[in-house]
């Protein structure tokens, strides 16, 4: 190995099984040095990273391309990795990455200019979860060049929101599936949403859901690529989520021909348009969805009609500024968080609630059912009848076994092999 200057920088020429490295020494900022010192130091960081693996010909290269140019090499590698949909949400959060590191070499990106545009797009409102998969795009790409080792101790992940979801009331249930059937323009997101909260399913499962599918005698849907391989699982129809399957067959029967195709898509590619294509999947439902939750009534005339400073309504023009939806903000993943709930609710046993969501662990479970509070009231209201009113009553605790015996017998009649008593989703066990 050896050291040597170039003009007034250090350069480092060593070679590790047979493999030659010759480069300038940089700094922790990726800043070439003058210091004597650091550049000895850095070197033997260099060797040990070279007899690791760490260190290649290839990833120098790399590290010496501009980000803008090694941005888009990651992002074409990554078209055999991930799914389409994935791809393009990739693509769209490394815009910010081009825009602000675009003529940097790759190699000289530091911690420092890392944490300065972590902190500009807080600036601006971005929310954290947005701010860390942008940095998780950075950081594969400076793992690519060899070079997210030096800033990684430096680069702290955002915190997140925890929440859990949120899970419908009865009136807000009752006036999403309502205002869905008004337009017919949103009865695609109508059918998806009664898919939704009648089996579980996410929108990518709906939206990469095939005719092949869909057992048509066996009233059962078959998701055999999801989220996780958990996902992959079968889904008894109940009557609704049946209803919807019919609905949409006859409606996909009517643009493409009696002889639907297995490889066809449920909800098919550019619905709406003059040439809508069941070859492809949609792209989703998300400006109907919106409309949907955001719609109000005006108070004084009742049109429906998008929020806004005035109504609609030329003979009305009254003032809806400070109306808004109780459905605002509500996501359609919402619906799956609110169909477990319900599954939850119903008393419905762990095991079958995972085999119908998908779920691995009885911790996920616990993070998406959040039983409501009503819920949560009624159980602790039963307690508080326990034994006759204003007590607990321990009068009957040494009674002989026989009446327990009798007692879990009716529970035996009462519930199905595990205890549960669920109609509609749960009916049908041997589906599992």
């Amino acid at each position: 190995m050896a050291l040597f200057k170039r003009g007034t920088w250090w350069w480092t020429d060593f070679s590790v099984n047979g493999v030659r490295y010759r480069q300038p020494i940089r700094d922790e900022h990726g800043q070439r040095t003058k210091d004597w010192r650091e550049a000895l130091s850095r070197e033997k960081e260099l060797i040990a990273a070279a007899h690791a693996g760490k260190l290649t010909v290839a990833s120098q290269s790399f590290a010496r391309l501009a980000f803008k140019e090694a941005l888009e090499r990651y992002l074409a590698d990554r078209t055999a990795h991930v799914s389409p949909g994935s791809k393009r949400s990739e693509s769209d959060h490394a815009k910010p990455l081009r825009e602000s590191f675009g003529a940097s070499p790759v190699g000289r990106i530091s911690a420092d200019a890392i944490l300065i545009y972590i902190s500009q797009r807080k600036e601006m409102g971005i929310s954290n979860v947005t701010i860390n998969m942008e940095i998780g795009i950075l950081r594969r790409v400076l793992k690519r060049a060899k070079r997210w080792s030096v800033v990684a101790d430096e680069i702290p992940r955002l915190p997140e929101r925890r929440d859990i979801g949120r899970a419908l009331s009865f009136e807000e249930k009752t006036r999403l599936l309502r205002m869905a059937a008004v337009k017919s323009e949103w009865d695609t997101a109508r059918q998806a949403a009664i898919l939704a909260l009648n089996t579980t399913m996410r929108g990518c499962e709906l939206k990469g859901l095939r005719w092949r599918d869909v057992d048509l005698i066996e009233r059962t849907i078959t998701i055999r690529r999801s989220k996780t391989a958990a996902g992959e699982r079968v889904i008894p129809l109940n009557v609704e989520a049946w209803g919807v399957i019919r609905w949409l067959r006859e409606k996909d029967q009517k643009l493409f021909g009696q002889d639907l195709q297995p490889d066809w898509y449920v909800f098919p590619h550019a619905e709406g348009f003059t040439k809508p294509d069941a070859t492809r999947p949609m792209s989703g439902w998300r400006s109907a969805w919106r409309s949907l939750t955001r719609a109000v009534n005006c108070p004084a005339c009742g049109q429906l009609q998008q929020p806004d400073k005035v109504c609609a309504n030329d003979e009305c023009n009254a003032d809806i500024s400070k109306v808004k939806s109780p459905l605002h903000g509500l996501r359609f993943h919402d619906l799956r968080h609110h169909a477990i709930t319900e599954l939850a609710e119903s008393q419905a046993s762990e095991r079958t609630i995972m085999a119908i969501a998908g779920h691995i662990s009885p911790r996920m479970l616990e993070h998406y059912s959040h039983i409501r509070m009503d819920a949560k009231r009624k159980a602790l209201d039963a307690l508080s009848g326990k034994g006759g009113v204003g007590g607990y009553d321990t009068k009957h605790d040494t009674k002989s076994d026989t009446d327990a015996v009798s007692f879990s017998e009716v529970l035996e009649k009462n519930g199905g092999d595990d205890g549960t008593r669920t109609r509609g989703l749960c009916r049908d066990r041997a589906a599992f």
